[in-house]
């Protein structure tokens, strides 16, 4: 199975790919058609030890998941945002998220306290395929909760100040590079 090119939302700058073909019926997507559209987005990836599809990103990582059998097979993109918080701010970040959580359908985000006193934050969509979906519903998903996740970041960044954090990883990064 492929991918019509048109199924793909455009968020800006190229023009809508052109139709290809009619609509599709019910398919239960996998690892491979998940690859098919990575790659028509541009986005780099890799299959971790544990056999998980990741796009890795400066700040974080999107994992494309599939678990359960039959009927209850789940596909589940997971973001694991690597910026670490201390423990006294996990207030503040709890209610950023929960405003984060009312005003948006996804990425859920949430924290996750590390025995070292760090806290960093998950953000999760999830959708039953086990009966088989629409291949556009499951192309606009998976590009939406992809486009959420960075968004998601941005908008954290706004929220909590740390512009000036950012903007000191980046000059650090270039440096690297030099």
């Amino acid at each position: 199975m492929t991918i019509d090119p048109s199924s793909i939302p455009n968020f800006g700058g190229q023009p809508e790919p052109q139709p290809q073909g009619g609509p599709a019926g019910p398919v239960v997507p996998d690892q491979d058609l998940v690859k098919q559209l990575l790659d028509q987005m541009e986005l780099k990836y890799v299959v971790d030890d544990e056999g998980d599809l990741a796009a890795p990103w400066e700040e974080f990582r999107t994992y494309f998941m599939f678990r359960g059998e039959g009927d209850q097979a789940v596909y589940s993109v997971r973001t694991f945002y690597d910026r670490a918080h201390k423990i006294g701010d996990k207030v503040q970040l709890l209610e950023s998220i929960d405003d984060w959580n009312r005003r948006t359908l996804w990425p859920k985000v949430y924290t996750h306290t590390h025995d070292d006193g760090t806290v960093r934050l998950i953000g999760e969509a999830q959708l039953l395929i086990g009966a088989g979906v629409n291949i556009e519903l499951f192309v606009s998903s998976t590009v939406s909760w992809v486009r959420a996740a960075m968004e998601f970041d941005k908008w954290l960044v706004e929220q909590l100040g740390l512009e000036s954090e950012v903007d000191d990883a980046e000059t650090k990064s270039e440096e690297d590079d030099e």
